[in-house]
């Protein structure tokens, strides 16, 4: 069809308009890019904004090679996955069995939800809560208290209601039974759903760092996001990396020289972000299709 030329303008302020919007996502993270492919005196002297004027990888080697980081980084894939898994079984048992419009108080149970929603305890409640549990200073706290999301609850059960019950009454007349319905019927359908959901669950994990600033005081346990914070906060490197710091400036000499905590902030920053947005491209084609269901059936 021939577009007006009205029709070609607003598509033209569209078209601009997004493109400014993606140039504003996308210039900080080039930004800390540069920096952190820079030396760091160098890039302190200002007009470094796109591109590195003086490259340099001294940045990364300081942060891959410290042992520090490097345990973060296990605590955090370690949690991610973990906490990805268990929060999709989990979450996804309880929004099919729900689904059953003949269990005993199903409206009372999701009334009891919902509210849940609505309304917290608040942090001190929640920390009481778990030091009685034993998860202080415990890497089940990153799992435990996340296996189960109401909203994400409520996500999947709006898509197994839109399921055709046909099909899970057929496969209950076959003799299966209520777990070979979930993992072998509904699963299955659900890869969209499913792929969306666990997306936001890791990026959620990948990111927090609130659980392991405040509930977690052991080193070895901290997650990278939480070390990231605490290194955004610190006036010297010294300071987060500990002594062998002190040992890597001697080791490398004249190269040390050329490094600020910023520099190094920068590419810490660029390391633990880097992971997560590789996970993207392998779950965009579910990711849209899971998005596009739950704008029609919510």
């Amino acid at each position: 069809m021939k577009r007006t030329t009205g029709e070609k303008l607003s598509q033209g302020i569209v078209i601009a308009l997004m493109l400014l919007l993606c140039l504003s996502v996308l210039y900080p993270f080039a930004y800390m890019l540069a920096i952190s492919l820079n030396e760091g005196t160098d890039a302190a002297k200002g007009g470094v904004y796109l591109w590195p004027r003086a490259f340099t990888l001294i940045n990364y080697e300081i942060v891959l090679g410290n042992e520090v980081i490097q345990h973060a980084y296990l605590v955090t894939i370690a949690r991610t996955v973990l906490g990805t898994i268990t929060g999709l079984l989990v979450t996804l048992m309880v929004a099919f069995g729900l689904s059953y419009q003949r269990i005993p108080f199903r409206k009372s149970i999701l009334s009891y939800i919902l509210i849940t929603m609505l309304f917290s305890g608040g942090l001190v409640p929640l920390y009481i809560q778990l030091y009685n549990l034993g998860l202080i200073n415990n890497f089940l706290v990153y799992i435990i208290p996340a296996m189960f999301s109401a909203w994400n609850m409520f996500v999947m059960l709006k898509f197994i209601q839109g399921i055709p019950e046909a099909l899970i009454e057929s496969a209950e007349l076959d003799g299966a039974g209520p777990f070979r319905i979930l993992f072998q019927l509904i699963v299955p359908l659900s890869k969209p759903m499913l792929a969306a959901i666990g997306l936001f669950t890791a990026v959620g994990h990948w990111n927090d760092w609130f659980a392991g600033a405040f509930y977690v005081t052991k080193q070895d346990l901290i997650p990278v996001q939480t070390f990231l914070q605490q290194l955004l906060q610190a006036q010297d490197m010294s300071a987060i990396l500990g002594s062998n710091s002190n040992q890597e400036a001697l080791a490398r000499g004249s190269q040390m020289q050329n490094v600020t905590l910023m520099s190094v902030k920068m590419a810490t920053v660029m390391v633990s972000a880097i992971p997560i947005l590789c996970v993207y491209p392998f779950l965009q084609k579910y990711f849209v299709k899971g998005v596009l269901i739950g704008s029609v059936k919510g």
